[in-house]
């Protein structure tokens, strides 16, 4: 039982958590009609990304908590979930950001916010091919840690 919940619940809140900022962000910067009709335009991209941070997030608990395979080392697991992930919140983020201009625009950030409108679809691409090199590096992780220490590593 505990081999299925608790990487379904890390799926869960990294879920939850991706579809959190975007959504959250978009809705106080200009409420939920337009949020709704922006995840609509962009689901295409955003729908990918949050899956795939929520693999990422139940692929890492697997590891973190060894629960398929004897107990090793996660390796570069930890770190690609924190780079994905901050990828992945930076493209949400870049979605969203443009839209504070209307509302704070004596920060001085309109300049910043303009690149990251035109750009929106080129982060929204390369937060994806983070998640999913992550996805690569946490299973491939997972499938060394199933296979025990490598013989050549054994003392002997």
């Amino acid at each position: 039982m505990r081999r299925i919940l608790i990487p379904g619940t890390a799926f869960a809140a990294g879920t939850a958590l991706m579809s959190g900022i975007y959504l959250g962000l978009l809705s106080w910067l200009e409420g939920w009609e337009y949020a709704a009709f922006q995840f609509s335009r962009d689901r295409n991209y955003v729908v990918p990304i949050i899956l795939a941070f929520g693999i990422q997030a139940a692929l890492y608990s697997v590891l973190r908590f060894r629960l398929y395979g004897p107990s090793a080392p996660i390796g570069p697991g930890g770190v690609m979930m924190g780079a994905s992930g901050g990828t992945s919140a930076t493209a949400m983020v870049a979605c969203c950001l443009h839209h504070a201009t209307n509302f704070l625009p004596i920060l001085g950030i309109s300049a910043a916010t303009a690149f990251l409108a035109r750009y929106q679809r080129p982060f929204m691409e390369f937060s994806l091919v983070m998640n999913l090199t992550g996805i690569l590096i946490m299973f491939i992780a997972l499938q060394r840690a199933r296979q025990g220490p490598s013989p050549a590593l054994e003392p002997s």
